[in-house]
């Protein structure tokens, strides 16, 4: 049973969601302000938060700031429709994903689960290929840990499954649409920028090419490659 984090403020939506997450197989506790999901989520035992971004006593885009200061935990982010400029910045300050305010409960589950999906069979690899390399970087994905140049690489768990597929196809161009599915966990929505905010994050991580060009190379119409030098 995975335990879950619900941060959300509007009483009334919490105790639909906390319902059926419990009425899903999923365990879930309940908080309503930003100071309590930071601290719950850095002290507790979940396998995700939550985090809606209007939040009383400290909003949700600094609270996820804040624990990912010291925790990768994936956090899924309950943002206003429309709110695009929340969307982007939650996602490079590291949200796994988010969904849009109203949701349904069981666009949210759906969200949940694929995420946890990701988290819990990046792992399920052979032993063959229990370690990834491609060029300075080394991923290994049975551990969720990556390694730039020799040197710890601190990852959200969708910046690594991004990162994975890429690393798999280095010095191939790899599409968004394989992105999406095989790092998101869903198909590739029109509009979204989720992939772009996602890598452009990991960019910033990597550095850049002793040419000045990123490791990670956009093709347009096509998709992205990471470099193999």
């Amino acid at each position: 049973m995975h335990k879950v984090l619900l941060v959300d403020d509007d009483l009334g939506l919490s105790a639909l969601l906390k319902k059926y997450l419990e009425g899903e197989g999923f365990q879930v506790d309940a908080v309503q302000d930003g100071e309590a999901g930071v601290s719950r989520a850095l002290d507790g035992d979940y396998a995700i938060v939550v985090l809606d971004v209007m939040l009383p006593l400290l909003d949700g885009l600094e609270a996820l700031r804040r624990i990912r200061q010291t925790s990768q935990i994936p956090v899924l982010m309950l943002t206003g429709r429309g709110d695009d400029l929340d969307r982007v910045v939650g996602l490079e300050l590291g949200a796994d994903d988010y969904v849009p305010k109203p949701c349904t409960p069981r666009e949210l589950v759906a969200r949940l689960r694929s995420i946890l999906r990701r988290v819990s069979t990046a792992g399920q690899v052979d032993t063959v290929r229990a370690t990834l390399s491609a060029g300075p970087l080394t991923l290994w994905p049975e551990r969720r840990r990556a390694e730039w140049q020799g040197q710890p690489l601190e990852l959200t768990s969708t910046e690594f499954n991004l990162l994975e597929v890429l690393a798999r196809h280095a010095g191939h161009i790899v599409g968004k649409e394989i992105l999406s599915e095989q790092g998101l966990g869903r198909p590739l929505a029109r509009y979204d920028r989720s992939i772009d905010v996602h890598l452009s994050s990991i960019r910033q991580k990597l550095g850049a090419l002793p040419s000045g060009r990123s490791w990670i190379q956009s093709v347009r119409g096509m998709g992205y490659q990471l470099v193999r030098e």
